[in-house]
């Protein structure tokens, strides 16, 4: 299965870190975000990627064509030109391709204008902006024995505020950053049968999180992988801050190449 990946956004939330590169291309120390999420995918061997781009693509096209000569010791002969590499990395055999979906398109059209690069009977999708310690093996697992067309993770982040219990008028609890919820929310990361495209348009103002997927929802096509382990997305510069606190003190746990 390929993994098809949401990088088209403008990122407005975090606009201190996406003023001059896209949202997928913030660092987590030192590497881009769409770096630790592919490490993820790839590490359960799906080594495949479609990347849907929009706003400043052209960082991410530059970022994977000059992947080798960034992340390579390097001999360069003046004159002529001549290049050595001597491979330093581990990413050998990813096929990244790299798709312009447009600047204002939804996510829905963003999907659907990638359609023609799966031939597969099932792909992988997520956003470009959030990493966990999934075992992608389970979900895939978990979306064959379904026979439905869709499956969604849900996930249930802890709160980054403290929760109040209140009886007529007056605090009776207090209880800071719940671990555990018993709501879900989508936390990307599905797995689609190509019948997903159906439910989808190319016109740019289809967003696949109403329309196409409330849809699949009422058919009765879409399942969801309730998943309670780590989760978080990039969406706020206090996330981007969280997330380099986490790897500095080397306590990431998506980190699990």
């Amino acid at each position: 299965m390929k993994v098809v990946i949401l990088c088209g956004g403008y990122g407005t939330r975090l606009r201190e870190e996406t003023e001059v590169r896209p949202k997928p291309m913030a660092e987590i120390g030192g590497r881009p975000i769409l770096w630790h999420i592919m490490k993820t995918f790839a590490h359960y061997g799906y080594t495949e990627f479609v990347l849907c781009l929009g706003y400043k693509g052209d960082v991410i096209k530059n970022y994977f064509l000059n992947y080798e000569s960034l992340n390579n010791d390097v001999t360069v002969e003046l004159g002529t030109g001549n290049v050595e590499m001597y491979n330093n990395h581990e990413e050998n055999g990813w096929r990244v391709t790299m798709v312009d979906t447009g600047l204002n398109a939804m996510t829905g059209a963003r999907v659907k204008r990638i359609e023609k690069y799966i031939e597969e009977d099932r792909f992988l999708l997520t956003y470009g902006d959030g990493v966990t310690d999934l075992n992608i093996a389970d979900l895939v697992k978990f979306h064959e024995s379904q026979s439905q067309i869709g499956t969604v993770t849900g996930v249930s982040p802890p709160s980054h505020y403290g929760e109040l219990n209140i009886d007529q008028g007056k605090v009776v609890s207090f209880r800071e950053k719940p671990e555990n919820s018993e709501s879900f929310i989508s936390g990307g990361y599905f797995v689609f049968s190509r019948d997903f495209f159906s439910y989808l348009s190319d016109d740019e103002s289809c967003v696949m999180e109403r329309g196409p997927l409330e849809k699949l929802a009422l058919d009765g096509q879409l399942g969801v992988y309730a998943y309670q382990g780590f989760w978080q997305c990039m969406d706020t510069y206090r996330d981007y801050q969280y997330l380099n606190e986490l790897w500095e003190k080397k306590n990431a746990e998506w980190k699990v190449w």
